[in-house]
């Protein structure tokens, strides 16, 4: 199997990479970053290929695209992973901050699919995958930016799944719990239960293969998500309460800046 992802040089990604090696899997990562990865590339030889790809930009991911398929000559799963996460509250998030939030989220995903698609089609069948969030089926404080771009992703992939189901080719979703990653620990305060992203990575790499449109790295947490789906206003409400995002705003913003800096 040939795949590719994005933002899979730490984290939940870099897990879910290390698993496809491990499984004999040939694979694809493209990030900004590539100190992770670059441990790893002598002991899986030809089977680990890294790009620096910045995925907000078309050009770049067309061109990083065709580096992967002049090696592998197909990329059968094609999974965006990379995020960008920002915690503000609405009246703090500014029109560049939307941007930069959606350029990764939202048209990271569009670049990376637009410059797969002719391979999967020429090749008659594939698979793309889009990290999604349950923040993007309940909402969540502070949280607009992200949250919406979530959502919107997981339109996308619906609308797609619908205009590509004759040509052999399947869009899906990725519903990763909430999990201790850098970019969630960076905005978030402390304290509160993270999922470790060895065990969330690891359970996606696992269960990718299964043809539901959600995928989840446990049964249990799929069930989870399928009642947050009957329920996500209630959910919602719990949510944010359970992770404490009802802070002072003030609060928040001074935490911010500290981040930003």
């Amino acid at each position: 199997m040939h795949i590719l992802i994005t933002g899979g040089n730490e984290g939940i990604g870099f897990q879910m990479v290390l698993q496809f090696l491990r499984d004999g899997h040939k694979v694809a990562v493209f990030d900004l970053n590539l100190d992770n990865l670059s441990a790893y590339k002598e002991q899986y030889g030809e089977n680990l290929i890294f790009f620096e790809c910045d995925i907000s930009n078309g050009q770049a991911v067309m061109h990083s695209v065709n580096e992967v398929f002049s090696v592998f000559n197909g990329i059968d799963y094609a999974i965006h992973n990379a995020c960008r996460y920002l915690l503000k509250s609405f009246e703090d998030t500014a029109d560049d901050d939307y941007k930069s939030v959606y350029n990764v989220n939202y048209y990271g995903a569009i670049n990376l699919t637009r410059a797969v698609l002719p391979i999967m089609k020429k090749h008659s069948g594939g698979r793309f995958f889009y990290t999604c969030s349950v923040a993007g089926i309940t909402g969540f404080a502070y949280d607009g930016a992200y949250a919406s771009s979530k959502a919107a992703l997981e339109s996308l992939a619906k609308c797609l799944n619908l205009e590509y189901q004759n040509e052999g080719i399947t869009f899906h979703i990725i519903h990763p719990p909430h999990t201790g990653t850098a970019s969630v620990r960076r905005w978030t305060a402390t304290g509160g239960y993270m999922n470790d992203p060895e065990k969330v990575g690891i359970g996606l790499a696992k269960n990718i293969h299964k043809k539901k449109f959600i995928i989840c790295y446990s049964f249990s947490h799929y069930l989870q998500i399928k009642t947050i789906y009957l329920f996500p206003t209630g959910w919602g409400r719990f949510l944010n309460t359970l992770a404490n995002q009802k802070n002072d705003p003030i609060a928040l913003k001074d935490r911010n800046k500290k981040q930003e800096n």
